[in-house]
């Protein structure tokens, strides 16, 4: 089964891993190259996340770094790592090709410093996917920690939404305010993914999807990754379990469709996890699981990965330049 996972933070451990950058060897941590090739992953997004205390000033710098510990990965395990900047490269991962392909995204738009000139430089560096705001403001607009007084796009957000459409990058409203999510939608061309967010209906924290945010993204051919993060699955974070994951999974399914449910791990940027899903060995786990609700092989294949696929092989330039 194609296993895609949209969003993991294993690249903010390594650039705290006080020069051991290795996927191969680290340790401690949701996400290794053994844990991925021991889980059976097909394919990756690795998130750089810049902290608040680097902006302003220092966002790029920190970005750089981390685009860098991505790349060094990918040539030190050249033989186990496929880095994906295209469709050529989806097909090659298609083809059943002993590597598990692994794309770069942003986890906020603070590295661009306000200039569509970066964006378009971190794109020539690997970059092919941005969550446009953490939960605060910048420079493209308003996180939903900006709570009921949140607005939607600045006009540069909105600059940066058409340019991301042009070069071939995954527009990411997962962290944006629900003004910011509306405006998105307005705007892009192109699907719209929600890498890594839940549905509010089953827990009411602001990080999650109105079910009209659910169809609107279905209906545009959008996906949704499912986040394990307990406080994002469970208005019981305490007691949560891989059933509540697939609670969340079937709800997403039962609102939006068949086609709009995938997996957003949030591995490596959360300090808890459901009971039944520690860590990335423990993905596969869902399966059975999900035929215990009674979902058809073909259900499962897309939430476990083809959903994703499908678009990001929609978005994705069809050569790398």
């Amino acid at each position: 089964m194609f296993i895609f996972d949209a969003h993991a933070d294993t690249l903010s451990v390594l650039a705290q891993a006080n020069g051991e950058y290795h996927l191969g060897t680290l340790a401690g941590s949701h996400v290794s190259l053994p844990k991925m090739q021991k889980a059976g992953i097909s394919a990756q997004i690795f998130a750089v996340y810049v902290p608040k205390n680097y902006s302003p000033g220092l966002a790029l710098h920190m970005a750089l770094k981390m685009a860098d510990i991505f790349w060094q990965n990918m040539e030190r395990y050249s033989e186990q790592l496929l880095p994906v900047l295209s469709r050529s490269d989806l097909h090659m991962l298609e083809q059943a090709l002993p590597r598990i392909g692994c794309l770069l995204s942003l986890e906020g738009g603070e590295p661009l410093e306000g200039s569509l000139a970066n964006l378009r430089n971190l794109f020539r560096l690997g970059v092919r996917a941005m969550t446009l705001t953490w939960n605060h403001r910048n420079q493209l607009g308003d996180g939903v920690g900006e709570g009921e007084r949140a607005s939607g796009l600045s006009k540069f957000g909105c600059e940066v939404v058409a340019e991301m459409n042009n070069l071939g990058m995954l527009v990411d409203v997962s962290h944006l305010s629900e003004r910011g999510f509306w405006d998105v939608l307005a705007i892009s061309q192109e699907p719209v993914i929600a890498s890594h967010s839940n549905a509010y209906s089953l827990c009411q924290h602001p990080r999650n999807l109105s079910d009209d945010q659910i169809r609107a993204l279905a209906d545009r051919g959008g996906v949704i990754g499912v986040n394990f993060y307990p406080r994002h699955v469970t208005n019981t974070p305490e007691n949560c379990t891989i059933d509540q994951v697939v609670d969340q999974i079937i709800y997403l399914y039962q609102t939006g469709g068949s086609d709009v449910v995938a997996m957003g791990s949030d591995f490596d940027g959360i300090n808890s996890t459901p009971s039944g899903l520690e860590d990335v060995e423990k993905i596969p786990s869902l399966i059975p699981a999900l035929e215990k609700r009674g979902l058809s092989t073909t259900a499962i294949e897309k939430i476990m990965g083809r959903n994703l696929l499908r678009v990001v092989k929609q978005i994705l330039p069809e050569k790398s330049s």
